[in-house]
């Protein structure tokens, strides 16, 4: 009878397409992996990969065995999930994904709250965008992910915890109105650059202006950082989450920053989970002090 290690093993070359990979990723030896995986292709009776010099390629049977294997596998997680549920409250690691139009201003907010809270709490966190997120969650190589919505997330469940607004963000000689909202037409006549295809926050910004994709200018951008620093330069205006406003447009008096005149919300985070997920207690601890955190930011921002 096949193992569950040997699932494992398969899973994890099926990941990688790569043996050497896929032996790291489990924390042994290339020979050890592909002797556990001939056996259990012995006792299966037909060749999951098929193997040579510089690829490793999936068979069509082994394809099926694989989307089984998983399917298994994310039964095997939940059972172990289950004695950790009777466990504490955030008393163990979780591995937590987060895009990185939150990430980088999120964390630095919740992690001294959650040291202060949990001091034995350990959160590995995965910075990817949603598309990349999502399949993580889905296949439980990560408990749960913090994504902006909309964004499609059919087969998951998902736990609301902030609407925010995006804000527009241009440079002071360019934009010298004083008027405290801008408005569509505005920014039609603008030089607006967002974030490149792939980042949901482009699709956010483009829905809340009620802009096309032809009326704004993608660059490969990957950061929001990029985009601020290039509003510096004069080279146009961006749009940005009210999440990295205080990190990204407080400390440059040059920037000019402005509401959408379009009702908001613009966009809403969430955490997304598997619907068989069974450490829900863990995901309402870690809710409770991102919206705290979330708070006391956005009453600091209107004070200042």
């Amino acid at each position: 009878m096949i193992s569950l290690k040997q699932i494992r093993y398969a899973l994890a070359v099926a990941k990688h397409l790569h043996f050497r990979k896929a032996a790291e990723d489990c924390a042994i030896s290339q020979s050890a992996l592909s002797t556990a995986l001939s056996e259990m292709e012995k006792l299966l009776g037909f060749a999951v990969f098929e193997r040579d010099n510089k690829k490793v390629l999936i068979t069509p049977v082994g394809a099926q065995f694989l989307d089984k294997a998983q399917s298994l596998q994310l039964q095997v997680d939940d059972l172990m999930n289950l004695a950790d549920a009777q466990r504490g409250t955030l008393s163990f690691p979780m591995q937590v994904g987060m895009i990185p139009t939150i990430c980088p201003y999120l964390l630095p907010r919740v992690l001294p709250e959650l040291a202060l809270q949990y001091p034995e709490f350990e959160m590995n966190v995965y910075e990817e965008q949603s598309a990349q997120l999502v399949d993580k969650v889905r296949s439980g190589e990560i408990d749960t992910a913090v994504l902006a919505l909309p964004y499609p997330i059919e087969g998951l469940l998902s736990f609301e915890f902030w609407q925010e607004d995006l804000f527009w963000i241009s440079h002071k000689e360019d934009n010298p109105s004083t008027n405290e909202v801008v408005t569509t037409k505005e920014l039609e006549q603008s030089k607006l650059i967002l974030l490149r295809d792939g980042h949901c926050l482009k699709d956010h910004a483009l829905s809340a202006c009620q802009l096309s994709s032809e009326q704004a200018k993608s660059l490969n951008a990957t950061s929001l950082t990029t985009l601020i620093q290039l509003v510096i330069g004069r080279f146009g205006s961006t749009l940005i989450p009210e999440l990295a406003l205080t990190q990204l447009v407080k400390a440059n008096p040059s920037l000019s920053v402005k509401r959408l005149a379009e009702k908001g919300p613009h966009r809403r985070l969430a955490f997304v989970v598997r619907p068989n997920y069974t450490n829900l207690k863990n995901i309402d601890a870690l809710i409770q002090i991102f919206k705290s955190q979330l708070k006391q930011q956005q009453t600091n921002l209107a004070a200042s």
